[in-house]
């Protein structure tokens, strides 16, 4: 079993940008960044990253959540697949 203060010091040292936009190509827009989202198919980019709160969010099919659901999702991954990756 992980221990969860291990899991919030990974999600503190690995930048969620620089893991996203190994898949998505992210612009910044003001504070955040922004990209269609990977999730569903659109044409407008309505998938946004908080850097610095560490999570993302598409306000166009509602997936949220921070860096190792990301890849959970995006790669069809378990969790402690994703805490591997």
């Amino acid at each position: 079993m992980i221990e969860q203060n291990s899991i919030e010091q990974l999600k503190q040292i690995i930048d969620i940008v620089d893991v996203i936009s190994n898949y998505v190509e992210l612009r910044r827009a003001g504070a955040n960044y922004v990209a269609n989202c990977p999730f569903h198919n659109e044409k407008t980019p309505s998938f946004s990253v908080n850097e610095e709160k560490g999570f993302y969010h598409c306000f166009g099919c509602g997936e949220h959540g921070d860096i190792i659901s990301f890849t959970m999702k995006h790669n069809n991954m378990d969790f402690k697949s994703a805490i591997t990756e």
